[in-house]
């Protein structure tokens, strides 16, 4: 247990009586925490703080005191410019601190008022970023309700860049596409995402994705990591693989595999040849993954995904908005149409697929390489994920399952992450680090939104500090603009080794 310091000087929070899971992965134990300024500058034997003068206390007896959580994997680019009244789908999980731009898609760099799919489901008026500079700007503006590390997405790039994306990119637009990304690093911006799955890049070779990242590549040191949507998930998975740990080699920095999971009931059970692939690539390279605690996926509707799923739910559609919430295999039944032929006079249109099974989501979630990430969507959240992910894997699968320990469960989504992300102050509890902070009561803590009430917020979050401020407690948001963009290489981000 940390030294106590002089107590000439009064805290602005003292958070005794609960038990202190620090995020390193270390048994929990009994502790008083200690906040002044943006910093954590006390972690105590119990009752030492007792005497120290506070202007707030707080008893948690019976509660557990953790790193705020980090969202590997977020789409929250127009939800930290734009934060909801009431309940925030992040803060009222323990979210602290986001990595958003993944999947290829980020809001910047690009100005359109036609944005194709999958970058539509962030909306037609919101693309006004020349530069990754800019919208870090308005970040630091606007004060977002969370921390975020910002990824520069490579289908954003190629649409910004090529008037035609069926094809790979020429010698002189994969130069453009890499100069935008040396101006992202230079601003700030963690790294590079892709998404080769999606129509946008589905055309884009590994060869040119090299071309793109070769800032990453070039710069002294690391300069941040690539997050990678693989290009297939479901009978190819094995192949994407290869691909994408091959793009990380090439690159020479670490590697990100966005949501890993299986597609389809042929693929069942796979989980174990993919995550001994990413054990053996380890042994060689930097390497992690995420996951998020559903069997369902969501994202634009693909008609060639319905014969893959148990079942489709429509998430919105531009040429029938009625039948959001509809399950499209019971809309097809209905009307006596195909299903494919439905889901292709419903684009553009977004869809959940139930596609995954849940034995793959538990052996992924519990390995030891996998952090937690949402996934969601706050702009087209049909998809619980958005308010449930941390919470879920808490409730269901620690209180309920057994599935892991709560202090692994922790590590997760916050020791492991920030040091993956460079996030050298954060992730943890100890003098000197910054408090972000999140208190839960670990018998109560669970996801209450559902595929038919998605906006739901979780229960057993009591309290949430980003930087000693308090953002979230029992009564939900109490401070929206507490959070800050982190730029790569900056005091408070730098880049893991």
């Amino acid at each position: 247990m940390a030294q106590v310091e002089a107590r000439a000087e009064p805290l602005d929070w003292c958070i005794t009586g609960g038990e202190l899971i620090d995020g390193s992965g270390a048994a929990r134990r009994a502790a008083d925490i200690g906040l002044r300024g943006d910093r954590i500058v006390a972690v105590a034997a119990p009752g030492s703080l007792v005497g120290w003068p506070a202007r707030q206390r707080v008893d948690a007896r019976g509660q557990i005191v953790a790193p705020g959580f980090i969202d590997t994997h977020a789409h929250d680019e127009r939800l930290l410019l734009q934060p909801p009244e009431g309940a925030h789908p992040k803060l009222s999980q323990g979210v602290t601190t986001v990595v958003t731009g993944n999947c290829g898609m980020s809001l910047a760099p690009l100005v359109t008022d036609a944005a194709p799919p999958p970058l539509d489901e962030f909306g037609q008026d919101g693309w006004r970023f020349e530069r990754v500079a800019d919208y870090l700007d308005a970040l630091d503006a606007v004060g977002p309700a969370t921390n975020a590390v910002v990824l520069v997405g490579h289908t954003t790039l190629r649409v910004r860049h090529m008037a035609r994306t069926d094809r790979v990119a020429d010698a002189r637009e994969a130069a453009a596409m890499a100069h935008d990304l040396a101006d992202a690093l230079d601003a700030g911006a963690g790294g590079l995402s892709t998404g080769l799955f999606y129509p946008p890049a589905r055309a884009a070779t590994a060869d040119e994705v090299l071309a793109v990242g070769a800032p990453l590549r070039a710069a002294p040191g690391a300069a941040g990591l690539v997050s990678m949507h693989i290009r297939d998930e479901g009978d190819g998975i094995a192949e994407a693989l290869e691909e994408a740990l091959a793009i990380g080699r090439g690159l020479g920095v670490p590697l990100v595999l966005s949501h890993h999971k299986l597609m389809g009931r042929a693929n069942h059970g796979r989980s174990r040849q993919t995550l001994a692939l990413i054990e053996q690539a380890a042994a060689r390279q930097p390497v992690c993954l995420d996951c998020y605690p559903y069997d369902a996926s969501a994202t634009m509707l693909i008609p060639e995904r319905v014969q893959q799923s148990r079942d489709v739910l429509i998430s919105w559609s531009a040429v029938e908005p009625a039948l959001a919430g509809r399950s499209l295999l019971a809309v097809a039944q209905a009307r006596g149409v195909d299903p494919l032929a439905l889901a292709r006079s419903l684009l553009p249109a977004g869809a959940i697929y139930f596609a995954m099974d849940e034995a793959d989501v538990e052996r992924i979630l519990a390995h030891p390489l996998t952090m937690v990430g949402s996934d969601g969507l706050a702009h087209a959240s049909a998809h619980p994920r958005l308010w449930g992910s941390f919470p879920r894997v808490l409730g269901r699968y620690v209180r309920e399952r057994g599935l892991l320990s709560l202090e692994a469960a922790v590590h997760k989504m916050t020791g492991l992450p920030a040091a993956r992300f460079g996030l050298t102050d954060r992730g943890r509890v100890a003098p000197g680090a910054v408090a972000d902070l999140v208190l839960f009561d670990p018998e109560r803590v669970q996801d209450q939104a559902t595929f038919t009430e998605p906006l739901r917020p979780s229960t057993g979050i009591q309290a949430v500090w980003l930087g000693g401020r308090l953002a979230h407690d029992a009564e939900g948001a109490r401070d929206l603009h507490a959070g800050r963009a982190l730029r790569r290489g900056s005091t408070h981000h730098t880049s893991a080794p």
